[in-house]
């Protein structure tokens, strides 16, 4: 099927049906052979998902009525016309007669006409980028705008600015394997240009690659995870012999790298079962074990009779605000009565993990969220109807007045995420 018919069918799933581009782009792609072919269909989705309300707008202001039921994913076909006009290189005739072919075979044949013209005319008009209000000027919903505003009052563009660019390509070094030092070094052998990050199997390549061009990657050598996400299990910091719970665990970055960090007994609990499916290959990979639990973070007494923890890692369900870089998608599937949802949840998870921890024991709050009712608000009110609680400061966080480690979208090269590590008295 034509590639531009692909990408209509991706935004429409993901517009229409609330489905996650991570989910819809790998369903389109399964349909194409070439990795060539792969990357544009992934350029025209998340482009789109990138630039909706600007798209949204240019064709909508060339069309006489909008479409409709079914005929929407005509006008998501239109919105990957228009991104492949002010956002590609590809040559605007070659794009507005592919984008019209595609809506022969979505079976479209009577608004071939209308893709051909509204693209025609988009294309001759040539306008500046649509800026009217904060939508439009930063692609970004005005609820999340106002909230950034809110919360980062002197850098909040800035946040959004970084929000919107490619995210680079991390790696995190199995020290099982081999030492970070040899693992770059053995990337520089065949020319793949690469630095350490500050967390210690943090690495950082100058550009991204296909894993398969990784030296040792299917025998485990090294993982992809945002050098932001690698903080989770040094800051943890597991001892050998340790029993630790990992709560909402999928998809298994961090399981994995607390197991590679020390010798530890690991439950991974998580409360989507099919999301449980990527932690187990992630561990089948890098040939280490774990107790897979299919359960709710807010009730461990229905799936665990054992022992208290000796370290939990709490990373939260969130609104995501924070890796908006690698899921465009966010903005428009995220609503803004979750945030107060996700609170609650967070909230009440929270109060139940600590009661399964042991004295002395140590709790890592984490979420990919930019957001201070999601991090800081959140625990400053856990601190405030717990006793046994202590904020251990952490050392990287660069204001020791702040509760909790938030960074920001494109600090260090890394994703949004915010960490707070507590201590039971």
């Amino acid at each position: 099927m034509n590639l531009r018919a692909l990408a209509a069918k991706v935004a429409f799933q993901v517009l229409e049906k609330g489905i996650s581009l991570s989910v819809a782009l790998p369903d389109q792609q399964k349909h194409l052979e070439s990795g060539k072919d792969k990357a544009l269909l992934a350029e025209l989705s998340y482009g789109v998902m990138r630039h909706l309300p600007q798209l949204d707008k240019l064709v909508g202001d060339c069309m006489s009525k909008p479409l409709k039921g079914k005929q929407r994913i005509v006008h998501q076909l239109l919105l990957v016309g228009c991104y492949q006009i002010y956002f590609t290189r590809i040559p605007s005739h070659a794009a507005i007669s592919e984008t019209a072919e595609a809506c022969r075979q979505l079976r479209f044949e009577g608004l071939v006409k209308v893709v051909n013209g509204v693209l025609r005319n988009i294309q001759r008009q040539d306008k500046p980028l649509p800026t009217d209000n904060d939508t439009l000027a930063f692609n970004t919903p005005a609820w999340i705008v106002k909230r950034l505003k809110e919360a980062y009052p002197q850098s909040w563009q800035e946040v959004i600015e970084h929000s919107h660019q490619r995210p680079p390509m991390w790696l995190r070094n199995n020290k099982l394997s081999q030492t970070r030092d040899e693992y770059l070094a053995a990337l520089a052998d065949i020319e793949i240009g690469a630095s350490a990050g500050k967390s210690s199997d943090a690495i950082l390549l100058d550009s991204p690659r296909d894993v398969a061009q990784l030296p040792g990657f299917e025998q485990g050598a090294a993982s992809v995870q945002d050098g932001a996400a690698q903080w989770a299990a040094t800051l943890l910091a597991p001892k050998d012999g340790e029993l630790i719970l990992d709560a909402c665990a999928a998809p298994g970055g961090k399981t994995c790298h607390l197991l590679e960090q020390a010798n530890i007994e690991l439950m991974a609990v998580d409360f989507d079962e099919k999301r449980l499916e990527r932690v187990q290959q992630n561990l089948d990979r890098l040939s280490l074990k774990a107790k897979l639990v299919h359960g709710d973070a807010a009730d461990i007494d229905s799936w665990w009779q054992g022992d208290k923890f000796d370290r939990i890692l709490l990373d939260a369900p969130c609104s995501a605000t924070g890796v908006i870089r690698r899921h465009p998608d966010i903005k428009w599937l995220r609503k803004q009565s979750d945030i107060e949802e996700l609170a609650s949840l967070q909230s009440k998870i929270l109060d139940h993990c600590w009661q399964w921890l042991k004295p002395g024991g140590t709790l890592l709050y984490a979420t990919c969220s930019i957001l201070p009712q999601e991090n800081e608000q959140q625990i400053r009110s856990f601190l405030e109807r717990t006793d046994d609680v202590t904020l251990v400061p952490i050392i990287e966080q660069p204001n020791t007045e702040s509760i909790g480690w938030q960074i920001t979208p494109g600090t260090e090269n890394m994703d949004g995420f915010y960490y707070a590590r507590l201590v039971k008295g």
